[in-house]
């Protein structure tokens, strides 16, 4: 059997103001940047939900990342979102979700429905 391992690039127009976004507000950790921290893409990590970011000024594309979570993973996340005052919304995408955009408009859709 052949494993699939997969990451999503968000494009983000400001490398420093998206890590802060992830690390600070979302509590990602870091996991590489290249340059020895000084590029212009690298990687955050959070429960295995690894993102790549990377800034690219000829792009102004978005993305959008689909994630299931566990009900104490849901609960957790709406505890920061309370109180780190991140702007969420509920909507629809096949399933109740809670949408949350970076500041570069960059989606992730938490599914709220059949709760893992």
């Amino acid at each position: 059997m052949s494993i699939w391992y997969s990451r999503p690039v968000f494009r983000v127009s400001d490398l420093e103001r998206a890590l802060s976004f992830y690390l600070d507000t979302l509590a990602f950790t870091k996991k590489w940047h290249e340059a020895d921290g000084k590029g212009t893409v690298c990687q955050v990590d959070r429960g295995g939900c690894e993102i790549i970011l990377c800034q690219d000024a000829t792009r102004n594309d978005r993305s959008r990342l689909f994630l299931e979570l566990s009900r104490k993973a849901v609960d957790q996340l709406l505890d920061e979102i309370a109180k780190n005052s991140v702007p969420a919304k509920k909507s629809w995408w096949g399933y109740d979700v809670l949408q949350i955009e970076d500041p570069d408009g960059n989606e992730l859709f938490i599914c709220l429905e059949n709760l893992l």
